[in-house]
């Protein structure tokens, strides 16, 4: 829009589409929210032997959910690393690579591909695009 001495005025919506750390922030908390969801399907499908391990990590994404729900954004730095090692361990595990390619298990299948993979990946994504965001408009 032009205003009337013929400078450009930009609608505070179109500035939040450009700059929109407050809804990286949401979109991490719903791919967080999701993480928790197929974690809850996935640990009563996976081996009984790492159910421990399962539930801790469980435990972990349910804290940072909190924590960025509360306001605490220096705990996204965190996600990063953690989705990272996600992804990582998913792909050394022989068992969970051969479910992912034969689809021996449907639904495990699935979850693995899903929340392993596809959330962790967008996790990631949106992590750095906030703190990019975030530490690009405090310099």
């Amino acid at each position: 829009m032009i205003n009337k001495i013929g400078i450009i005025d930009l609608n505070p919506s179109l500035l939040s589409l450009i700059y929109m750390p407050e809804t990286n922030r949401k979109i991490i908390l719903v791919i967080i929210l999701s993480i928790i969801v197929i974690g809850i399907i996935a640990i009563p499908l996976g081996n009984p032997k790492f159910i421990y391990r399962a539930i801790g990590l469980e435990l972990t994404f349910i804290f940072i959910f909190l924590a960025i729900l509360k306001g605490y954004t220096k705990i996204i730095y965190i996600c990063v690393p953690i989705a990272a090692v996600v992804i990582i361990a998913n792909t050394l595990a022989p068992q969970h690579v051969d479910i992912m390619l034969t689809f021996s298990k449907p639904l495990n299948a699935i979850v693995l591909i899903i929340g392993g993979y596809v959330l962790q990946t967008l996790l990631i994504y949106f992590s750095i695009n906030y703190l990019y965001r975030t530490r690009s408009k405090s310099l």
